[in-house]
């Protein structure tokens, strides 16, 4: 496979130090080394350029750095739409979940028959008239799905960016009251750790890829770190208890690849300044290794 590895440094939507430098802690765990031993053929296209909150200007604390986000977003999908015009493999690096955004808007670029496997602690379904917070990042699955800003979710002139139906959110445990609400309201399929914890890890999975594969004409998965325990994934802002064991989520990956379904993706929120010898980025690196094919005995042969 011909992978393109997009580096998106953006921290501005949400409020921890640290999670622009994700994407230089995954390359450090020799990210471009482990999947070339995997046989893939495989491209750094560098870091787009991104602000920091040393110098962004906030703005609306109900949407903090909107049009900076607008910005970063508009770099993020030109560098995607570029990769995938190539026949290359989209792999975003985050920074926060606000990159997702950027990354679907690129994509959104060729049509919007597009299925999302998002791996999630918290739903990211906030619009401005609900979120607790203002962070952008709790916002970027209702913006690609066509709910909140227009500035965002009609980034790219495409909205919505994917299909709601064919939308799964995966090892949700912490949700905003309003936003809670609107998840149930939406056409989603979801799968808390309640449902993980109920039907195991495999079925959740197999049941995920038929929804989200269904009449679609690509999927596109998101996983955000914090998905993870953070027992074994502490370098991230927005770590909730009773996450994904080291197991399911390789198992995760695993199964994401022998289906041949999925077409992109990115991992985001890894932030090495809270982190434990870089420990969250090596299992991110694991994690992609086992996603693009690594087996445990040896490299499978598609």
């Amino acid at each position: 496979m011909k992978i393109g590895i997009i580096g998106a440094p953006v921290d501005l939507g949400q409020e921890r130090r640290g999670v622009d430098m994700g994407p230089t802690a995954i390359r450090i765990a020799r990210l471009k080394e482990r999947l070339e031993a995997l046989g893939h053929t495989v491209s750094d296209l560098g870091n787009v350029l991104t602000t920091d909150m040393s110098t962004a200007r906030a703005g609306d604390t109900r949407m903090r750095y909107l049009d900076e986000i607008v910005r970063e977003s508009g770099l993020i999908a030109d560098r995607v739409a570029e990769c995938a015009e190539k026949k290359c493999f989209p792999l975003v690096l985050g920074g926060d979940q606000s990159v997702s955004i950027g990354a679907a808007s690129g994509l959104a670029k060729k049509g919007n028959r597009r299925g999302i496997i998002w791996m999630d602690a918290h739903g990211d379904f906030n619009t401005y008239e609900t979120t607790p917070s203002g962070n952008i990042h709790g916002m970027a699955l209702a913006a690609i799905l066509g709910y909140g800003h227009p500035k965002l979710s009609t980034l790219g002139g495409v909205r919505p960016k994917a299909l709601e139906q064919n939308t799964v959110l995966i090892g949700g445990r912490s949700f905003d009251q309003a936003e809670a609400k609107a998840i149930s309201r939406s056409k989603m399929t979801v799968f808390t750790m309640r449902e993980i914890d109920e039907l195991g890890m495999m079925r959740v999975m197999e049941e995920a890829l038929n929804v989200a594969s269904t009449g679609v004409d690509e999927v596109h998965l998101s996983f955000d770190v914090d998905v993870i325990d953070p027992r074994e994934a502490p370098g991230t802002g927005t770590g909730v208890s009773g996450g994904l064991t080291y197991r399911e989520a390789h198992l995760a990956m695993e199964m994401l690849h022998d289906s041949k379904k999925i077409t992109s993706a990115e991992f985001v929120e890894v932030n090495p300044i809270l982190d434990d010898a870089n420990k969250t980025a090596e299992l991110t690196v694991e994690l992609i290794g086992s996603f693009f094919g690594k087996k445990i005995f040896g490299q499978a042969r598609d």
